[in-house]
């Protein structure tokens, strides 16, 4: 699991930690099933205060997106990790915008860009998003 903090952002690290860990469950980095690494462990890794780690897995146990275990560790449930709305959209965003620098770089015109968008939209949503991607 890879988790970047960054202590001038203003955000604190619990929330840096739970963050990234939901975005990581959302996105399927993280599966349902999967372990997370110990809070020491973390903590050693991140370098930072244990209890900065304890705060942020209490606070995604209570969202429902892990699950303690005792003596056994944390693993994740997924059942409460869905991304923001806005966080959604700016990925949404980003991607697009790749996918229109791509498009640019193959010399694909925009009539036949749209075509192709209208396309893959229609397929995918026809297939499935599972099996669309």
């Amino acid at each position: 699991m890879f988790i970047n903090i960054n202590t001038s952002n203003g955000v604190p690290i619990y929330r840096q930690i739970a963050d990234q860990v939901k975005v990581a469950v959302a996105t399927g980095s993280l599966k349902t099933g999967d372990q997370l690494p110990s809070v020491r462990g973390l903590s050693e890794t991140l370098v930072v205060n244990p209890t900065t780690v304890q705060r942020a897995y209490l606070e995604l146990e209570r969202g429902g997106v892990i699950e303690t275990r005792r003596g056994q560790g944390t693993y994740v449930t997924g059942r409460g990790a869905r991304l923001a709305p806005d966080e959604s959209r700016r990925r949404t965003i980003e991607a697009l915008r790749h996918a229109l620098a791509e498009a640019n770089r193959c010399q694909v015109d925009e009539a036949e860009l749209r075509r192709l968008v209208e396309e893959e939209i229609a397929r995918f949503y026809r297939s499935g998003p599972e099996q669309g991607s």
